[in-house]
Protein backbone atom coordinates (compact mmCIF):
# COMPACT_ATOMS: atom_id res chain seq x y z
CA UNK A 1 0.00 0.00 0.00
CA UNK A 2 1.44 3.37 -1.06
CA UNK A 3 0.28 6.71 0.36
CA UNK A 4 0.08 9.40 -2.35
CA UNK A 5 -0.33 13.13 -1.88
CA UNK A 6 -2.02 14.43 -5.03
CA UNK A 7 -0.54 17.92 -4.87
CA UNK A 8 2.93 16.42 -4.63
CA UNK A 9 2.10 13.97 -7.42
CA UNK A 10 1.09 16.89 -9.67
CA UNK A 11 4.38 18.68 -9.01
CA UNK A 12 6.54 15.62 -9.56
CA UNK A 13 4.69 14.13 -12.56
CA UNK A 14 3.57 17.22 -14.47
CA UNK A 15 0.06 15.74 -14.75
CA UNK A 16 -2.20 18.52 -13.48
CA UNK A 17 -5.54 20.23 -13.98
CA UNK A 18 -5.75 22.56 -16.95
CA UNK A 19 -8.66 24.33 -18.57
CA UNK A 20 -10.79 21.18 -18.36
CA UNK A 21 -9.61 17.98 -16.70
CA UNK A 22 -6.23 16.58 -15.69
CA UNK A 23 -3.78 16.58 -18.59
CA UNK A 24 -0.20 15.53 -19.16
CA UNK A 25 2.29 13.85 -21.45
CA UNK A 26 1.48 10.19 -22.11
CA UNK A 27 4.95 9.35 -20.82
CA UNK A 28 4.00 10.99 -17.50
CA UNK A 29 0.58 9.32 -17.15
CA UNK A 30 1.66 6.06 -15.54
CA UNK A 31 -0.82 3.46 -14.29
CA UNK A 32 -0.10 4.54 -10.72
CA UNK A 33 -0.77 8.23 -11.44
CA UNK A 34 -4.04 7.53 -13.29
CA UNK A 35 -5.30 5.18 -10.58
CA UNK A 36 -4.31 7.72 -7.90
CA UNK A 37 -6.26 10.49 -9.65
CA UNK A 38 -9.28 8.19 -9.82
CA UNK A 39 -9.08 7.41 -6.10
CA UNK A 40 -8.62 11.11 -5.29
CA UNK A 41 -11.70 11.97 -7.35
CA UNK A 42 -13.88 9.40 -5.58
CA UNK A 43 -12.47 9.94 -2.08
CA UNK A 44 -11.94 13.70 -2.30
CA UNK A 45 -15.53 14.34 -3.39
CA UNK A 46 -17.07 11.71 -1.08
CA UNK A 47 -18.19 9.48 -3.94
CA UNK A 48 -16.55 6.26 -2.73
CA UNK A 49 -19.70 4.52 -1.50
CA UNK A 50 -19.55 0.70 -1.47
CA UNK A 51 -20.86 -0.62 -4.77
CA UNK A 52 -20.96 2.87 -6.33
CA UNK A 53 -21.25 2.57 -10.11
CA UNK A 54 -18.88 4.80 -12.07
CA UNK A 55 -19.36 5.32 -15.81
CA UNK A 56 -16.07 5.11 -17.71
CA UNK A 57 -15.39 5.99 -21.35
CA UNK A 58 -12.55 6.86 -23.70
CA UNK A 59 -11.53 8.39 -27.01
CA UNK A 60 -9.53 6.81 -29.84
CA UNK A 61 -6.03 7.84 -28.75
CA UNK A 62 -3.76 4.77 -28.67
CA UNK A 63 -2.78 5.62 -25.09
CA UNK A 64 -6.40 5.67 -23.85
CA UNK A 65 -6.95 1.90 -23.26
CA UNK A 66 -4.04 1.69 -20.79
CA UNK A 67 -5.34 4.71 -18.90
CA UNK A 68 -8.84 3.18 -18.83
CA UNK A 69 -7.44 0.00 -17.27
CA UNK A 70 -5.67 2.06 -14.59
CA UNK A 71 -8.81 4.12 -13.88
CA UNK A 72 -10.88 0.94 -13.68
CA UNK A 73 -8.40 -0.45 -11.12
CA UNK A 74 -8.76 2.77 -9.12
CA UNK A 75 -12.56 2.52 -9.18
CA UNK A 76 -12.41 -1.06 -7.90
CA UNK A 77 -9.92 -0.15 -5.16
CA UNK A 78 -12.38 2.52 -4.00
CA UNK A 79 -15.05 -0.19 -3.68
CA UNK A 80 -16.88 0.89 -6.82
CA UNK A 81 -18.27 -0.91 -9.84
CA UNK A 82 -17.02 -0.06 -13.33
CA UNK A 83 -19.73 0.74 -15.91
CA UNK A 84 -17.59 0.82 -19.05
CA UNK A 85 -19.24 2.61 -21.96
CA UNK A 86 -16.45 2.08 -24.49
CA UNK A 87 -15.38 4.56 -27.16
CA UNK A 88 -17.91 7.39 -27.32
CA UNK A 89 -18.19 11.19 -27.33
CA UNK A 90 -17.57 12.87 -24.00
CA UNK A 91 -21.08 14.44 -23.93
CA UNK A 92 -22.60 10.98 -24.45
CA UNK A 93 -20.89 9.72 -21.30
CA UNK A 94 -21.93 12.87 -19.41
CA UNK A 95 -25.57 12.52 -20.51
CA UNK A 96 -25.65 8.88 -19.43
CA UNK A 97 -24.12 9.68 -16.02
CA UNK A 98 -26.69 12.45 -15.47
CA UNK A 99 -29.55 10.11 -16.36
CA UNK A 100 -28.21 7.32 -14.13
CA UNK A 101 -27.28 9.63 -11.26
CA UNK A 102 -23.72 8.28 -11.11
CA UNK A 103 -20.24 9.81 -11.38
CA UNK A 104 -18.24 9.41 -14.57
CA UNK A 105 -14.65 9.44 -15.82
CA UNK A 106 -13.73 10.15 -19.45
CA UNK A 107 -10.25 9.32 -20.70
CA UNK A 108 -9.50 11.88 -23.40
CA UNK A 109 -6.96 14.44 -24.42
CA UNK A 110 -9.62 16.21 -26.51
CA UNK A 111 -7.79 18.33 -29.12
CA UNK A 112 -4.33 18.54 -27.53
CA UNK A 113 -1.24 17.10 -29.25
CA UNK A 114 -0.80 13.39 -29.86
CA UNK A 115 1.87 12.92 -27.19
CA UNK A 116 -0.58 13.96 -24.45
CA UNK A 117 -3.76 12.63 -22.90
CA UNK A 118 -6.10 13.47 -20.07
CA UNK A 119 -8.87 12.48 -17.68
CA UNK A 120 -12.15 14.36 -17.20
CA UNK A 121 -14.27 13.86 -14.09
CA UNK A 122 -18.03 14.18 -13.62
CA UNK A 123 -20.19 14.18 -10.52
CA UNK A 124 -23.67 12.69 -10.88
CA UNK A 125 -24.86 16.30 -11.39
CA UNK A 126 -22.35 17.07 -14.13
CA UNK A 127 -18.81 18.24 -14.80
CA UNK A 128 -16.72 18.94 -11.72
CA UNK A 129 -16.09 22.54 -10.67
CA UNK A 130 -12.86 24.35 -9.95
CA UNK A 131 -13.68 23.89 -6.23
CA UNK A 132 -13.93 20.13 -6.86
CA UNK A 133 -10.56 20.24 -8.62
CA UNK A 134 -9.11 21.91 -5.50
CA UNK A 135 -10.57 19.15 -3.30
CA UNK A 136 -9.02 16.47 -5.50
CA UNK A 137 -5.69 18.31 -5.43
CA UNK A 138 -5.72 18.34 -1.62
CA UNK A 139 -6.54 14.63 -1.31
CA UNK A 140 -4.24 11.91 0.02
CA UNK A 141 -4.96 8.35 -1.09
CA UNK A 142 -3.66 4.89 -0.32
CA UNK A 143 -2.98 2.97 -3.51
CA UNK A 144 -2.65 -0.79 -3.63
CA UNK A 145 -0.19 -2.38 -6.02
CA UNK A 146 -1.66 -2.57 -9.52
CA UNK A 147 -1.84 -5.87 -11.37
CA UNK A 148 -0.13 -6.25 -14.73
CA UNK A 149 -3.08 -8.41 -15.79
CA UNK A 150 -5.79 -5.73 -15.75
CA UNK A 151 -8.15 -6.31 -18.68
CA UNK A 152 -10.55 -3.96 -20.41
CA UNK A 153 -14.05 -4.21 -18.91
CA UNK A 154 -16.99 -5.33 -21.04
CA UNK A 155 -18.78 -2.53 -22.92
CA UNK A 156 -22.24 -1.25 -21.98
CA UNK A 157 -23.76 0.28 -25.20
CA UNK A 158 -26.59 2.11 -23.41
CA UNK A 159 -24.79 5.45 -23.07
CA UNK A 160 -24.16 5.78 -26.80
CA UNK A 161 -27.69 4.67 -27.64
CA UNK A 162 -29.24 7.24 -25.28
CA UNK A 163 -27.12 10.01 -26.76
CA UNK A 164 -28.14 9.20 -30.33
CA UNK A 165 -31.80 9.02 -29.32
CA UNK A 166 -31.54 12.48 -27.72
CA UNK A 167 -31.26 13.91 -31.23
CA UNK A 168 -33.11 11.44 -33.42
CA UNK A 169 -36.18 12.05 -31.22
CA UNK A 170 -35.72 15.83 -31.12
CA UNK A 171 -35.73 16.35 -34.88
CA UNK A 172 -38.03 15.08 -37.64
CA UNK A 173 -36.78 11.97 -39.44
CA UNK A 174 -36.81 13.83 -42.78
CA UNK A 175 -34.99 16.92 -41.49
CA UNK A 176 -32.02 16.42 -43.81
CA UNK A 177 -33.75 14.56 -46.62
CA UNK A 178 -32.17 15.39 -49.98
CA UNK A 179 -28.97 16.84 -48.47
CA UNK A 180 -25.47 15.44 -48.94
CA UNK A 181 -23.50 15.93 -45.73
CA UNK A 182 -19.76 15.35 -45.68
CA UNK A 183 -18.58 13.69 -42.47
CA UNK A 184 -14.92 14.43 -41.76
CA UNK A 185 -14.33 11.33 -39.68
CA UNK A 186 -10.54 11.36 -38.97
CA UNK A 187 -10.07 9.79 -35.50
CA UNK A 188 -13.08 11.37 -33.79
CA UNK A 189 -14.79 9.30 -31.10
CA UNK A 190 -18.05 10.74 -32.48
CA UNK A 191 -17.59 9.64 -36.10
CA UNK A 192 -19.81 6.53 -36.05
CA UNK A 193 -22.37 8.17 -33.79
CA UNK A 194 -22.62 11.20 -36.10
CA UNK A 195 -23.08 8.97 -39.14
CA UNK A 196 -25.94 7.15 -37.40
CA UNK A 197 -27.68 10.39 -36.38
CA UNK A 198 -27.27 12.17 -39.72
CA UNK A 199 -28.49 9.10 -41.60
CA UNK A 200 -31.47 8.69 -39.26
CA UNK A 201 -32.46 12.29 -40.05
CA UNK A 202 -32.50 11.60 -43.78
CA UNK A 203 -29.08 12.82 -44.93
CA UNK A 204 -26.91 11.12 -47.49
CA UNK A 205 -23.63 10.90 -45.57
CA UNK A 206 -20.31 11.05 -47.45
CA UNK A 207 -17.47 9.74 -45.30
CA UNK A 208 -14.22 11.71 -45.54
CA UNK A 209 -10.65 11.00 -44.38
CA UNK A 210 -11.29 8.23 -41.84
CA UNK A 211 -8.06 7.16 -40.19
CA UNK A 212 -6.81 4.87 -37.44
CA UNK A 213 -3.96 7.30 -36.74
CA UNK A 214 -4.94 9.85 -34.11
CA UNK A 215 -5.37 13.39 -35.47
CA UNK A 216 -5.48 16.23 -32.88
CA UNK A 217 -8.10 18.46 -34.52
CA UNK A 218 -8.32 21.89 -32.85
CA UNK A 219 -11.61 23.55 -33.79
CA UNK A 220 -10.29 26.95 -32.65
CA UNK A 221 -7.23 26.79 -34.88
CA UNK A 222 -8.19 24.96 -38.08
CA UNK A 223 -5.06 23.97 -39.99
CA UNK A 224 -4.35 25.30 -43.46
CA UNK A 225 -4.47 21.70 -44.70
CA UNK A 226 -7.99 21.26 -43.33
CA UNK A 227 -9.04 24.59 -44.87
CA UNK A 228 -7.94 23.31 -48.27
CA UNK A 229 -9.56 19.94 -47.65
CA UNK A 230 -12.91 21.55 -46.86
CA UNK A 231 -12.95 23.54 -50.10
CA UNK A 232 -11.88 20.50 -52.11
CA UNK A 233 -14.42 18.14 -50.56
CA UNK A 234 -17.32 20.54 -51.08
CA UNK A 235 -16.48 20.95 -54.75
CA UNK A 236 -15.71 17.29 -55.43
CA UNK A 237 -18.74 15.79 -53.68
CA UNK A 238 -21.30 18.61 -54.20
CA UNK A 239 -21.99 18.81 -50.49
CA UNK A 240 -24.57 20.90 -48.62
CA UNK A 241 -22.37 21.00 -45.52
CA UNK A 242 -19.45 19.26 -43.82
CA UNK A 243 -19.60 18.16 -40.18
CA UNK A 244 -16.83 17.01 -37.87
CA UNK A 245 -15.68 17.23 -34.24
CA UNK A 246 -12.48 17.24 -32.25
CA UNK A 247 -11.07 13.98 -30.89
CA UNK A 248 -13.63 13.37 -28.14
CA UNK A 249 -16.69 14.82 -29.86
CA UNK A 250 -17.42 17.81 -27.64
CA UNK A 251 -16.34 20.58 -30.04
CA UNK A 252 -17.96 20.87 -33.48
CA UNK A 253 -16.33 21.70 -36.79
CA UNK A 254 -18.88 22.73 -39.43
CA UNK A 255 -18.36 23.94 -43.00
CA UNK A 256 -20.92 25.51 -45.32
CA UNK A 257 -21.74 24.35 -48.85
CA UNK A 258 -18.54 25.94 -50.21
CA UNK A 259 -16.32 24.12 -47.72
CA UNK A 260 -15.56 27.18 -45.60
CA UNK A 261 -15.36 26.30 -41.91
CA UNK A 262 -17.61 28.36 -39.60
CA UNK A 263 -16.10 29.89 -36.49
CA UNK A 264 -17.11 28.07 -33.32
CA UNK A 265 -18.49 31.14 -31.57
CA UNK A 266 -20.71 31.94 -34.56
CA UNK A 267 -21.94 28.34 -34.57
CA UNK A 268 -22.76 28.81 -30.88
CA UNK A 269 -24.61 32.04 -31.60
CA UNK A 270 -26.67 30.35 -34.34
CA UNK A 271 -27.45 27.39 -32.08
CA UNK A 272 -28.57 29.70 -29.25
CA UNK A 273 -30.76 31.58 -31.74
CA UNK A 274 -32.28 28.31 -33.02
CA UNK A 275 -33.07 27.24 -29.45
CA UNK A 276 -34.61 30.67 -28.69
CA UNK A 277 -32.31 31.00 -25.69
CA UNK A 278 -32.96 33.85 -23.27
CA UNK A 279 -29.60 33.92 -21.50
CA UNK A 280 -26.18 33.19 -22.99
CA UNK A 281 -23.04 32.50 -20.96
CA UNK A 282 -19.83 32.61 -22.97
CA UNK A 283 -16.11 33.28 -22.44
CA UNK A 284 -14.54 36.66 -22.97
CA UNK A 285 -12.78 35.37 -26.12
CA UNK A 286 -16.01 35.00 -28.12
CA UNK A 287 -17.21 37.37 -30.83
CA UNK A 288 -18.91 40.62 -29.72
CA UNK A 289 -21.65 39.94 -32.26
CA UNK A 290 -23.26 37.94 -29.45
CA UNK A 291 -24.23 41.18 -27.70
CA UNK A 292 -24.57 43.28 -30.86
CA UNK A 293 -27.15 40.96 -32.47
CA UNK A 294 -29.71 41.82 -29.75
CA UNK A 295 -31.16 38.28 -29.79
CA UNK A 296 -30.59 37.50 -26.12
CA UNK A 297 -31.92 39.22 -23.01
CA UNK A 298 -28.71 38.57 -21.06
CA UNK A 299 -25.11 37.79 -21.98
CA UNK A 300 -22.63 36.90 -19.24
CA UNK A 301 -18.90 36.78 -20.04
CA UNK A 302 -16.56 34.41 -18.17
CA UNK A 303 -13.03 33.13 -18.12
CA UNK A 304 -12.14 30.53 -20.74
CA UNK A 305 -12.98 26.91 -19.93
CA UNK A 306 -16.17 24.93 -19.52
CA UNK A 307 -16.02 24.98 -15.67
CA UNK A 308 -16.32 28.77 -15.78
CA UNK A 309 -19.17 28.67 -18.30
CA UNK A 310 -20.96 26.09 -16.16
CA UNK A 311 -20.49 28.24 -13.05
CA UNK A 312 -21.89 31.20 -15.00
CA UNK A 313 -24.94 29.20 -16.08
CA UNK A 314 -25.53 28.12 -12.49
CA UNK A 315 -25.29 31.76 -11.42
CA UNK A 316 -27.91 32.79 -13.99
CA UNK A 317 -30.23 29.92 -13.04
CA UNK A 318 -29.91 30.82 -9.34
CA UNK A 319 -30.89 34.39 -10.25
CA UNK A 320 -34.11 33.11 -11.84
CA UNK A 321 -33.10 33.12 -15.51
CA UNK A 322 -34.73 30.66 -17.88
CA UNK A 323 -33.61 29.42 -21.28
CA UNK A 324 -29.96 29.38 -20.17
CA UNK A 325 -27.29 28.12 -22.57
CA UNK A 326 -23.55 28.48 -22.89
CA UNK A 327 -20.95 28.05 -25.58
CA UNK A 328 -17.25 28.54 -26.13
CA UNK A 329 -15.09 29.87 -28.96
CA UNK A 330 -14.39 26.27 -29.93
CA UNK A 331 -18.11 25.77 -30.66
CA UNK A 332 -18.77 23.40 -27.75
CA UNK A 333 -22.37 24.04 -26.67
CA UNK A 334 -23.83 23.61 -23.17
CA UNK A 335 -27.53 23.46 -22.28
CA UNK A 336 -28.06 24.83 -18.78
CA UNK A 337 -31.82 24.37 -18.47
CA UNK A 338 -34.54 22.27 -20.07
CA UNK A 339 -35.67 23.78 -23.38
CA UNK A 340 -38.54 23.14 -25.77
CA UNK A 341 -37.68 22.64 -29.45
CA UNK A 342 -40.52 22.09 -31.91
CA UNK A 343 -42.77 20.83 -29.14
CA UNK A 344 -40.11 18.38 -27.92
CA UNK A 345 -38.21 18.70 -24.65
CA UNK A 346 -34.44 19.04 -24.81
CA UNK A 347 -33.04 18.14 -21.40
CA UNK A 348 -30.21 20.09 -19.81
CA UNK A 349 -26.69 18.88 -20.62
CA UNK A 350 -24.22 21.22 -18.88
CA UNK A 351 -21.10 20.00 -20.65
CA UNK A 352 -19.67 20.76 -24.09
CA UNK A 353 -21.50 19.05 -26.95
CA UNK A 354 -20.75 18.99 -30.69
CA UNK A 355 -23.79 17.23 -32.15
CA UNK A 356 -26.44 19.72 -30.99
CA UNK A 357 -24.83 22.82 -32.56
CA UNK A 358 -24.16 20.96 -35.80
CA UNK A 359 -27.77 19.81 -36.09
CA UNK A 360 -29.10 23.23 -35.05
CA UNK A 361 -27.18 24.94 -37.86
CA UNK A 362 -28.42 22.38 -40.42
CA UNK A 363 -31.99 22.58 -39.09
CA UNK A 364 -32.02 26.37 -39.26
CA UNK A 365 -30.88 26.30 -42.87
CA UNK A 366 -33.59 23.79 -43.75
CA UNK A 367 -36.27 25.82 -41.95
CA UNK A 368 -35.26 28.95 -43.83
CA UNK A 369 -34.80 27.05 -47.09
CA UNK A 370 -31.37 28.58 -47.54
CA UNK A 371 -27.73 27.60 -47.78
CA UNK A 372 -25.71 27.29 -44.58
CA UNK A 373 -23.56 30.25 -45.67
CA UNK A 374 -26.65 32.49 -45.72
CA UNK A 375 -27.30 32.01 -41.99
CA UNK A 376 -24.59 34.50 -41.07
CA UNK A 377 -25.87 37.23 -43.40
CA UNK A 378 -28.30 38.74 -40.90
CA UNK A 379 -25.81 38.90 -38.02
CA UNK A 380 -23.48 41.82 -37.17
CA UNK A 381 -20.44 41.70 -39.42
CA UNK A 382 -17.77 41.04 -36.85
CA UNK A 383 -15.16 38.43 -37.69
CA UNK A 384 -12.87 36.40 -35.47
CA UNK A 385 -9.73 34.40 -36.15
CA UNK A 386 -7.39 32.48 -33.89
CA UNK A 387 -4.20 30.47 -33.93
CA UNK A 388 -1.47 29.45 -31.51
CA UNK A 389 2.26 29.22 -30.98
CA UNK A 390 3.03 25.64 -30.00
CA UNK A 391 5.90 24.67 -27.69
CA UNK A 392 5.80 28.16 -26.18
CA UNK A 393 6.69 27.91 -22.46
CA UNK A 394 4.11 29.15 -19.96
CA UNK A 395 6.71 31.35 -18.28
CA UNK A 396 7.39 33.13 -21.59
CA UNK A 397 3.66 33.69 -22.11
CA UNK A 398 3.25 35.20 -18.65
CA UNK A 399 6.27 37.46 -19.06
CA UNK A 400 4.93 38.76 -22.36
CA UNK A 401 1.48 39.49 -20.91
CA UNK A 402 3.04 41.24 -17.92
CA UNK A 403 4.96 43.55 -20.26
CA UNK A 404 1.89 44.30 -22.37
CA UNK A 405 -0.15 45.00 -19.25
CA UNK A 406 2.35 47.32 -17.61
CA UNK A 407 4.02 49.18 -20.48
CA UNK A 408 1.95 51.14 -22.99
CA UNK A 409 4.84 51.24 -25.44
CA UNK A 410 5.18 47.46 -25.76
CA UNK A 411 2.09 46.95 -27.90
CA UNK A 412 3.53 49.37 -30.47
CA UNK A 413 6.63 47.17 -30.63
CA UNK A 414 4.39 44.26 -31.62
CA UNK A 415 1.88 45.94 -33.89
CA UNK A 416 3.40 49.27 -34.91
CA UNK A 417 0.85 51.36 -36.78
CA UNK A 418 -1.26 48.32 -37.72
CA UNK A 419 -3.67 49.04 -34.83
CA UNK A 420 -5.26 52.18 -33.43
CA UNK A 421 -4.92 53.70 -30.00
CA UNK A 422 -5.34 51.30 -27.07
CA UNK A 423 -8.76 51.82 -25.50
CA UNK A 424 -9.25 48.94 -23.08
CA UNK A 425 -7.34 46.14 -21.34
CA UNK A 426 -9.49 43.21 -20.19
CA UNK A 427 -7.77 40.86 -17.73
CA UNK A 428 -10.65 38.42 -17.32
CA UNK A 429 -8.52 35.65 -18.84
CA UNK A 430 -5.13 36.45 -20.27
CA UNK A 431 -5.01 39.90 -21.86
CA UNK A 432 -7.65 41.19 -24.26
CA UNK A 433 -6.83 44.53 -25.91
CA UNK A 434 -9.46 46.69 -27.61
CA UNK A 435 -8.30 49.46 -29.95
CA UNK A 436 -10.17 52.58 -31.03
CA UNK A 437 -10.58 51.34 -34.62
CA UNK A 438 -12.62 48.36 -33.38
CA UNK A 439 -9.84 45.79 -33.59
CA UNK A 440 -9.48 43.35 -30.68
CA UNK A 441 -6.44 41.17 -29.94
CA UNK A 442 -6.57 38.61 -27.13
CA UNK A 443 -3.52 36.70 -25.91
CA UNK A 444 -3.79 33.81 -23.49
CA UNK A 445 -1.58 30.90 -22.40
CA UNK A 446 -3.27 27.55 -22.97
CA UNK A 447 -4.42 25.74 -19.85
CA UNK A 448 -3.73 22.34 -21.42
CA UNK A 449 -0.37 22.55 -23.18
CA UNK A 450 2.69 24.82 -23.57
CA UNK A 451 1.00 27.03 -26.14
CA UNK A 452 0.19 30.72 -26.51
CA UNK A 453 -3.21 31.31 -28.09
CA UNK A 454 -4.08 34.44 -30.02
CA UNK A 455 -7.63 35.54 -30.87
CA UNK A 456 -8.44 38.58 -32.99
CA UNK A 457 -11.70 40.28 -33.91
CA UNK A 458 -12.13 42.86 -36.68
CA UNK A 459 -14.54 44.21 -39.30
CA UNK A 460 -13.38 41.65 -41.90
CA UNK A 461 -12.10 38.08 -41.79
CA UNK A 462 -9.01 39.10 -43.75
CA UNK A 463 -8.10 41.71 -41.15
CA UNK A 464 -8.76 39.35 -38.22
CA UNK A 465 -6.54 36.71 -39.81
CA UNK A 466 -3.86 39.30 -40.55
CA UNK A 467 -3.85 40.45 -36.93
CA UNK A 468 -3.44 36.89 -35.65
CA UNK A 469 -0.66 36.08 -38.12
CA UNK A 470 1.15 39.36 -37.47
CA UNK A 471 0.89 39.01 -33.71
CA UNK A 472 2.20 35.45 -33.56
CA UNK A 473 4.94 36.18 -36.08
CA UNK A 474 6.18 39.18 -34.10
CA UNK A 475 6.02 37.26 -30.80
CA UNK A 476 7.89 34.29 -32.26
CA UNK A 477 10.55 36.68 -33.52
CA UNK A 478 11.13 38.37 -30.16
Amino acid sequence: MTKINIRQLMTESGVAFGTSGARGLVSQMSDQICAAYTLAFLHGLGLNQPGQKVALGMDLRPSSPAIVRACAAGIRQAGGEVDFCGILPTPALALYALAQGIPAIMVTGSHIPFDRNGIKFYRAEGEISKADEAAITQAEVELQALSDNEVMPGINPEALQCYQQRYTRLFASDLLSGWRIGLYEHSSAARDCLREVLSALGAEVVGLERTDTFVPIDTEAVSEEDRRRGLGWAAEHHLDAIVSTDGDGDRPLIADETGNWLRGDMVGLLCAQFLAADTVVTPVSCNTAIEACGLFRQVLRTRIGSPYVIAGMEQMLAAGSAGVVGFEANGGFLVGSHLTVGGQTLSALPTRDAVLPALAVLAMARQRDCKVSALLAGLPQRYTASDRLQDFPLADSRALLDRLQCDDSVYRTLWGDEVGALMLRDLTDGLRLTFDNGDIVHLRPSGNAPELRCYAEAESMERAQMLVALTLRRIAGE
